[in-house]
């Protein structure tokens, strides 16, 4: 068995051609693809997360108005990009959204990727300490934010309250109980990957890695997984991690499946630099559902992984797009022994 969600990098563009014309359309109909999955048997509905573009952006009002229309479906981020976040404010809004979902957020966080503006991160009020990188200030607001999570008291009370308080420390409200077994982290790195672990987060990789022994992308994403889940044991975490990945995957089970991704039959790995790391970006899946069995059986990656995040189109609609999600779960996740 497979948790199986979808991952929407949540595009709007005014163009006649996209279902998804401003940032309005965007987020309710994120929330309705959600509803959607859940309806579908889908077990996770997971959003990108890029500041100064046309895509989804602030992630918590978007997680809590889909905690409040969905029941079992799990949420999530892919990721948070932790040099914009003030992490006392973000443990309080991830608290509220997670308390009003009934416990279900898994939060995907990470230092980031390539943004839309040199250093947006300073326009929201943030640069690196001394000595520090900007990746280092990502990891230190990240520490913060997870030892604010664990609920215990820090801040000196006021000995003179508008309400009356609790007895001793205070700490950042809401607090919901949990959370902080699931928070994840978008590692590109065996290195970071291991970190992951020490610092006692669940792994999130995605289509992208640092290309470290050029191999198959997913030869080298399932040895990542590996050296994770050994980090995992040697740091002696009492409950067991989840990793997951994601992955463009189609089923071309109809005429409108074959116009948009027929041209992906026979999709490769492809070897580039992003922030000055030579990486692997692992190729798409698009194939009869026949076919796409065989060619999923053989990815080492989404083997050793527990989740299965698919990318979806967001800007064909909602419509479509459950529709895409209805074929892997019908037409080829059976077959795989996913369900």
């Amino acid at each position: 068995m497979k948790k199986i969600g979808f991952l929407s990098f949540g595009h709007w563009t005014p163009s006649p051609q996209s279902q998804t014309r401003s940032a309005a359309d965007v987020l309710r109909q994120s929330i309705e693809l959600a509803v959607a999955a859940e309806e579908l048997g889908v077990d996770a509905a997971s959003f990108r997360v890029h500041h100064f573009a046309r895509q989804l952006a602030s992630p918590f009002p978007l997680l809590a108005a889909v905690g409040a229309r969905t029941s079992r479906i799990e949420i999530g981020t892919g990721v948070i990009d932790m040099r914009y976040e003030n992490p006392l404010y973000m443990a309080e809004d991830a608290g509220a959204a997670d308390l009003i979902s009934g416990g279900r957020l898994q939060l995907g966080i990470s230092r980031g990727s390539p943004e839309q503006v040199v250093d947006g991160w300073r326009y929201f009020g943030f640069a690196p300490a001394a000595g520090e990188t900007e990746a280092d200030m990502a990891r230190r607001h990240t520490e913060v934010f997870l030892e604010v999570l664990k609920g215990e008291g820090f801040a000196e009370p006021n000995p003179r309250p508008m309400f009356p308080n609790p007895p001793g420390l205070l700490r950042v409200e809401p607090h919901s109980e949990g959370l902080r077994d699931r928070i994840w982290w978008g590692a590109a790195s065996d290195a970071t990957a291991r970190w992951t672990a020490e610092m006692g987060m669940n792994l999130m990789s995605s289509t992208l890695k640092a290309d470290e022994s050029g191999e198959p992308f997913h030869v080298q994403q399932r040895k990542q997984i590996e050296a994770f889940r050994d980090a995992w044991r040697e740091a002696g975490h009492e409950r067991e991690p989840r990793v997951s990945v994601s992955r463009s995957i189609f089923a071309l089970t109809n005429d409108l499946d074959r116009a948009y991704f027929g041209a992906d039959r026979g999709s490769s790995d492809q070897v580039g630099t992003i922030d000055n790391m030579r990486a692997v970006f692992g190729r798409s899946y698009a194939a009869e559902p026949d076919v796409l069995v065989e060619q999923l059986r053989a990815d080492e990656g989404i083997a050793a992984a527990d989740t299965l995040l698919l990318t979806v189109p967001n800007q064909l609609g909602v419509d479509y797009n459950a529709h895409v999600l209805e074929s892997i779960l019908s037409d080829v996740a059976p077959a795989l022994g996913w369900r």
